[in-house]
């Protein structure tokens, strides 16, 4: 069960402007269950994404990158439980017909199309099922399509995840609605497993690109379940126009609260695929404060936040947070002064100081630990005593039941 999280009901789910999404079950990889989803976008739409930086990227992504270098996008179409990665030229042949199906279908160009594939890496790309599911999903069409989308792109997920906002902008309503799925190979280099955040404003192209990367880093780019990166990140922001609102530059009149519903949108899907981290039982925020730089702050949270020896611990909720340091000094700052670091233990509004000077704080107790490390939500904050920047990571435990779904993954 993930932590401290349901799925949003339909009606919280703001239709976007311009944006019809259809699902239907394709047989994929497994039956009865919803595994191949279709996006339409407007005419005029704008889209731009940030994809994974493992070499050995899936077919997909090398796709949408094509195709994002064309011009105008007017359909996305993603399917579960096959990931199309590690397929070599195969791989690419299949991820081309699918564009070419759904092209044929919407009466576009096949370089108007992006795909998106998540699953099991390695396996071919079963495009028949696909091209046979295709025209269910073009019949099942509909604004309010994004509660079924969810569902529709999850693989270990034990929940579906989606979040909404709208507000005013320069006497306009925009919505901004997206959903993500991702609950292990979770360490992204650019953003999630999958993520599709929309809005219904009209923002500039340079400045959407510039958006889409910052927004990745603020969000999807603060979380680990188990530090490997996927064949198969990616995170997409469309921008259809259609509410009337235009943000043309960053002084733009409303632009700063869009700018926020974005983020906070893509942040609550980050959030919820570490509260669904496989296995997980506690979601863990590491703060890092005072360093030279926020990449260094990053550098350190990341550090604490992938070592199995921790999350291990927080897991049992065991206070062996010699762990804890022991993974701040292996974050690669060779001139830190670990006399200067100080590092906190919080959750319900309750925060002890744990270290301080190079070791214990004379006033720390390890039943103290102990109480605060029970709690499925649990803050670790590290002031690193040498600048005065921020960063932090979002993370959850390691679980027995991990290594159970993993092991089973592919059954």
């Amino acid at each position: 069960m993930p932590v401290n999280y349901a799925t949003p009901a339909p009606e919280a789910l703001h239709p976007v402007a311009g944006v019809r999404l259809g699902v239907t079950e394709a047989g994929i990889r497994k039956a009865d269950r919803r595994d191949l989803t279709l996006v339409e976008l407007a005419p005029g739409s704008r889209v731009a994404g940030v994809f994974t930086r493992n070499r050995f990227c899936a077919a997909p992504v090398l796709l949408c990158r094509q195709h994002l270098e064309t011009g105008e996008i007017r359909a996305l179409v993603v399917n579960t439980g096959i990931a199309n990665a590690g397929t070599g030229e195969e791989g690419l042949q299949g991820a081309r017909r699918t564009c070419a199906a759904v092209a044929r279908l919407m009466d576009i160009r096949a370089e108007q199309v992006l795909p998106f594939s998540t699953g099991v890496i390695m396996e071919p790309l079963p495009v028949d099922r696909i091209e046979a599911g295709l025209p269910r999903c073009l019949t099942a069409l509909a604004a309010d399509g994004w509660h079924a989308a969810a569902h529709a792109i999850m693989t270990t997920d034990t929940v579906a995840k989606a979040a909404s906002r709208r507000i005013e902008a320069g006497g306009r309503t925009v919505s901004v609605t997206g959903i993500a799925k991702g609950a292990g190979m979770i360490k992204p280099n650019m953003a999630t497993m999958l993520g599709f955040v929309a809005t219904d404003a009209l923002v500039n192209p340079l400045l959407l690109k510039r958006l889409v990367r910052e927004v990745a880093d603020e969000s999807f780019n603060c979380v680990t379940v188990d530090g490997d990166t996927s064949t198969n990140d990616s995170f997409v922001l469309v921008a259809t126009g259609k509410s009337g609102a235009a943000f043309d530059n960053e002084s733009s009149p409303g632009w700063e609260g869009f700018r926020d519903a974005v983020v906070g949108v893509a942040r609550e899907l980050a959030q919820a695929i570490v509260r669904d981290g496989e296995g997980a039982t506690k979601f863990i925020e590491v703060a890092v404060e005072g360093g030279r730089t926020k990449e260094e702050c990053k550098a350190v949270g990341y550090a604490v936040a992938h070592s199995p020896l921790v999350k291990t611990a927080f897991f049992a909720s065991d206070p062996n947070l010699g762990r804890i340091l022991g993974a701040i000094g292996n974050a690669g700052l060779g001139d830190l002064d670990v006399a200067r670091v100080r590092l906190w233990l919080g959750s319900g509004g309750e925060e002890i100081l744990v270290a301080e000077k190079g070791g214990r704080s004379p006033a720390y107790r390890e039943a103290d630990g102990a109480r605060v490390m029970k709690p499925a939500e649990i803050r670790v904050r590290i002031d690193l005593g040498r600048g005065s920047a921020r960063g932090q990571v979002w993370t959850c435990d390691f679980s027995y039941d991990y290594v159970k779904i993993n092991a089973d993954y592919r059954s």
